[in-house]
């Protein structure tokens, strides 16, 4: 699996901060950390950022490339911002990504030009005019229509990462079961419009709003299940240690009995112990075989 790191945020407030100030130091602080973390990408989050965006992403993009090789993720709505980040950035080990795209005209008109202007790499969120798509069959739909459009403009299909839009599971347990169903298509749909392009999502919204304790079960849980759905790369807390263990294939039991799960068998959970049993637990809340509540760990 591939890590693209999530903490360089504008909304963590010692980042949002030091961003208002141009003070350089607790980012690249920040971003040492997680390079040293081993992500294979860092994501520069500006949020909207529409007053002065494109100097604040010329600026961060210089002041995070001083100190780390790793490629980044360009994260802003802000179009210009995108293109003045992609104007200074450096190719040192990759390609930097804009992420991400929306599946809207106006959307897809001023930034996939940017990509194959730069070199660049995008990501085809699948938010159309209608905002969120409401189940597998208009993910398949928005999917089709970007991946068009970037074939037309000729971005290389490796260079394309769909993501389908992960939502809380707390709140939208059933979408995640619409995201499961359009991640076992999308193959087939990459293989026409676009070979070789990869997926992605923001795995830290499954676990949004959930207490903090158990967010890191629900995003080691979920990404497991993706993965085996298809999903090639997730954006993550870069300094989840256990996620990390999980996404290298250094906790293999894990990774087999939440399979199981999803295969459609019953572990004995008898003889699991009880971090195991928390896993097959989260499995099947993930999978909508339990309705979410907070305690389901407890019952």
């Amino acid at each position: 699996m591939i890590l693209i790191g999530e903490n360089l945020n504008v909304m963590v407030k010692k980042i949002g901060q030091a961003i208002k100030e141009k003070n350089p130091k607790p980012i690249q602080e920040l971003a040492v950390a997680e390079a040293e973390a081993a992500v294979d990408y860092i994501d520069i989050n500006l949020g909207p950022a529409r007053k002065g965006g494109e100097e604040l992403m010329e600026w961060m993009v210089k002041v995070v490339q001083e100190v780390v090789d790793v490629p980044l993720y360009l994260d802003t709505t802000n179009v210009k911002a995108i293109e003045a980040g992609l104007k200074v950035y450096k190719k040192k080990q990759g390609k930097a990504v804009i992420n991400s795209i929306m599946c809207r005209p106006e959307r897809m008109d001023a930034q996939v030009p940017l990509v194959t202007k730069y070199d660049a790499g995008m990501v085809a969120l699948l938010w159309g005019p209608e905002g969120m798509p409401r189940d597998a069959a208009e993910r398949g739909v928005l999917a089709a229509e970007i991946l068009q459009r970037a074939a037309e403009a000729g971005v290389a299909g490796e260079d394309i990462w769909v993501d389908p839009i992960v939502t809380p599971v707390n709140v939208q347990q059933n979408q995640l079961l619409e995201c499961n169903q359009f991640m076992s298509e999308l193959e087939m749909i990459a293989e026409v419009l676009a070979p070789g392009c990869k997926s992605t999502c923001g795995l830290s919204n499954v676990s949004n709003g959930a207490p903090d304790h158990l967010r890191p079960i629900l995003n080691q849980t979920y990404m497991i299940m993706l993965e085996k759905l298809g999903m090639k790369s997730c954006i993550v807390d870069a300094f989840d240690k256990d996620l990390h263990e999980i996404a290298w294939g250094k906790q293999p039991e894990i990774t087999a009995l939440v399979h199981q799960v999803i295969d459609g068998n019953d572990p004995d959970m008898e003889s699991l112990s009880k971090e195991a049993r928390d896993y097959v637990k989260t499995a099947k809340v993930l999978l909508g075989h339990s309705l979410y509540t907070d305690s389901w760990l407890e019952l």
